[in-house]
């Protein structure tokens, strides 16, 4: 436990960031595996649709500092790769 005054207050800062940090990282799982799903069907338009549904999850993963940009950047690239692949 901590016992000073800032670190009561960074543990305190921590839980807060922590939950908001899984909710991100949740939405962008969910983004990805949802368009996992629709390329293993080789849906391209449906594909389409839901790959910036992931950009925009991992955009706002990278702003609110829960992931790397270039983790963003690398996955972004990745997945329009699978997309352009199956249309």
């Amino acid at each position: 436990m901590p016992i000073t005054r800032g670190a009561k207050k960074a543990l305190r800062a921590s839980k807060k960031k922590r939950v908001f940090n899984l909710a991100r990282k949740d939405k962008v799982s969910k983004a990805v595996k949802s368009l996992k799903k629709l390329v293993s069907e080789k849906k391209h338009k449906e594909a389409m649709i839901v790959m910036r549904e992931v950009q925009k999850a991992l955009d706002k993963a990278v702003k609110g500092h829960t992931l790397d940009k270039n983790t963003a950047s690398r996955k972004k690239s990745r997945f329009s790769k699978m997309v352009k692949k199956i249309g």
